[in-house]
């Protein structure tokens, strides 16, 4: 298997820390990998730069952070100015339209979809946006299955708000098979 260098980004309320804890564990617990998460934010509880990376891999990782993300996932602008630089070339840089326009030229391959107009349109509430955000990154990359990550959902996620997830999580899926970078 590729190692997977992902770095999450955005700001504290959008739930990029969640989101990087629920695909470690999917990792590490239900696809027999290794996988680290280590996560950085500014001193605002909400509002702050926020940063949350994870390592995915068959073999030892040795160092936990990511420096150079073969996926890049930016959920605010100032995430997108911040990190768009450090991509690997030919990786994949995630953003949601809504909230980051595309501006730099990066050795990268650049997809801006609507998952927070999409979970607002069908959903009406953005405490999903991150489950959205990740479906999609796992409908485009398949570092773990869907099943993997609907299994750590349905440890964390209290009853009542389990349908939602997985809904918020089909959303994404949905998009990245529409996206342009499917068939890639």
């Amino acid at each position: 298997m590729e190692r997977y260098r992902i770095v999450f980004s955005g700001s504290g309320g959008q739930g990029v820390v969640t989101a990087s804890i629920i695909l470690a564990e999917a990792a590490a617990l239900h696809e027999g990998l290794n996988a680290v998460q280590s996560q950085s934010y500014g001193p605002e509880a909400r509002g702050g730069a926020t940063r949350a990376d994870v390592i995915i891999s068959d073999r030892a990782i040795r160092f936990p952070k990511v420096n150079q993300p073969n996926v890049l996932i930016c959920l605010t602008q100032e995430a997108y100015n911040k990190y768009s630089g450090t991509i690997r070339p030919g990786g994949l840089l995630l953003t949601d339209s809504h909230f980051v326009k595309l501006e730099r030229k990066v050795d990268a391959r650049q997809l801006g979809l609507g998952m927070y107009k999409k979970v607002m349109d069908e959903i009406g509430k953005p405490v999903v946006f991150n489950i959205c955000v990740l479906g999609a990154m796992i409908g485009l990359t398949h570092v773990v299955s869907t099943e993997s990550i609907m299994k750590v959902l349905g440890g964390k996620i209290p009853p009542g708000f389990l349908e939602m997830n997985q809904k918020a999580l089909e959303i994404g899926l949905q998009l990245a098979e529409g996206s342009p970078l499917k068939s890639k």
